[in-house]
């Protein structure tokens, strides 16, 4: 079974670095991803609230014999339910849909800075994490404003912010500030929804490794210090995306890499998004 490097969260929590995503999993597929994805090695699953498959999650993690306390388990608070009371609210159906008493780590999924609530949130996730409910505390898509909002109002810094991160959108600026407060950058749409694999520099560095270009962008991640959930319900698929931990990539391979920024997103951008 592969070994996938482990990072230490600002609080000590450990999070491997590689996990697996279940966005845009239908439900009832998602128990058989979950269950082949903890077959192959991963031991971090991603979902949220709006995702709609917690309860595919909790299904897979009931039934694959993997002991509750070895999966690291993030699951995220959709916007319609931030608020004090209502994130509070909206946490209880998650762990009653995931079927445990605990999550490893609760984001904040977009900061929605036109409803202003996410400072609210935030004192109800710090509420969550004193209480032993959730093991880590973090937001999504957050920017460097929104952050600092947050770490001017409260004396928790969160310990992740997953953001859209691939080499068509490499977020620099953003990993920068996370560096500075000690925040956890994690990887969303990290192959930039497959548009990456048809890309000729990737093709070009990947045949010289003998790889994939998903494998080579996975690699480059991890290089960077990225955590990465890369997402797909192909078993063999699935299986490849964590068999990158037997080769490197050259200064060049880096280099050529960086060279593919183009500022390009996948996803909404957070600072409209409302």
């Amino acid at each position: 079974m592969t070994s996938v490097p482990i990072l230490t969260l600002n609080n000590g929590l450990e999070i491997p670095q590689l996990g697996f995503g279940v966005f845009q999993v239908e439900d009832a597929l998602t128990t058989d991803a979950v269950r082949t994805a903890l077959e192959s090695g991963y031991r971090s699953i991603d979902t949220a609230a709006v995702y709609g498959n917690e309860a595919g999650v909790g299904r897979a993690l009931a039934t694959s014999g993997v002991p509750r306390e070895e999966v690291f388990l993030t699951t995220k608070l959709w916007n319609d339910d931030q608020g004090y009371d209502a994130t509070l609210t909206a946490f209880d159906t998650s762990l009653a849909k995931l079927g445990t008493d605990y999550v490893d780590l609760y984001l904040i999924h977009w900061p929605t800075p036109a409803r202003d609530r996410y400072p609210d949130t935030w004192r109800a996730m710090e509420k969550l994490l004193a209480d032993g409910r959730t093991r880590a505390i973090g937001v999504s898509n957050f920017q460097p404003a929104h952050l600092e909002r947050l770490l001017e109002q409260s004396g928790v810094v969160p310990s992740v912010n997953q953001v859209e991160l691939h080499p068509y959108l490499q977020q620099a600026p953003l990993r920068a500030v996370h560096a500075g407060h000690g925040i956890a950058t994690e990887a969303w749409s990290p192959l930039a929804q497959g548009a990456l694999l048809q890309d000729p520099a990737l093709d070009a560095i990947a045949r010289r490794h003998g790889r994939t270009p998903a494998q080579v962008v996975l690699r480059w991640h991890l290089h960077l210090g990225n955590i990465v959930i890369p997402k797909s319900v192909t078993p063999a698929r699935i299986r490849q995306n964590i068999d990158v931990f037997d080769f490197a990539l050259t200064a060049e391979d880096i280099e050529a890499i960086t060279a593919l920024e183009r500022g390009e997103r996948t996803g909404p951008d957070p600072d409209t998004l409302n």
